[in-house]
């Protein structure tokens, strides 16, 4: 389970079962039970991807290319993430769970494409997540744009994703 997941449940009462019962998509989370914390794994568990998450990813992908964002350019994706928070901070309507969504794809397929990063399911302590790793690295594109949904930031695609880039270049 992502930390933005745990948030939202201490926040709301929903479980992130509950939420992904809802979009029709099911997380299989690890149970610890009453196992010691040094004994839980410490090395991620990654599988590769299979229908239903690419068809998440390409949604995501078109859904912003739809908006004019072109994924291989950071800037064009952090200039369509902060239009679509500036619309989102105005009212606009927009469902912000849909816009992190897209655009954790829309960075995540830029990582797959520009480094030696490869779309996975990721199980780890916090649960599984779809994310782009290579060995132990993982990215969670959606925690990563949730993340700086949450506090508002503004102009951070270009230097954060550009630096990911830079140390994991092909």
């Amino acid at each position: 389970m992502g930390l933005l997941d745990r948030l939202r449940q201490r926040v709301t009462g929903h479980t992130v079962q509950d939420d992904a019962a809802e979009k029709g998509r099911v997380r299989a989370l690890p149970d610890p039970g009453d196992a010691p914390v040094g004994e839980l794994p410490l090395s991620p568990e990654v599988r590769r991807i299979g229908e239903s998450e690419q068809a998440r990813i390409d949604a995501g992908v078109s859904a912003v290319q739809q908006d004019g964002v072109d994924v291989d350019d950071l800037a064009s994706v952090s200039t369509g993430l902060d239009r679509a928070l500036a619309g989102w901070l105005a009212d606009d309507g927009t469902d912000h769970d849909a816009i992190v969504e897209r655009y954790a794809m829309a960075v995540g397929e830029h990582l797959h494409r520009h480094t030696d990063l490869r779309w996975s399911v990721v199980t780890d302590v916090f649960g599984t997540d779809l994310a782009v790793a290579s060995g132990e690295f993982v990215v969670v594109p959606t925690n990563l744009v949730a993340v700086r949904w949450m506090r508002r930031e503004r102009g951070w695609v270009s230097r954060v994703v550009g630096h990911i880039v830079e140390v994991r270049r092909r």
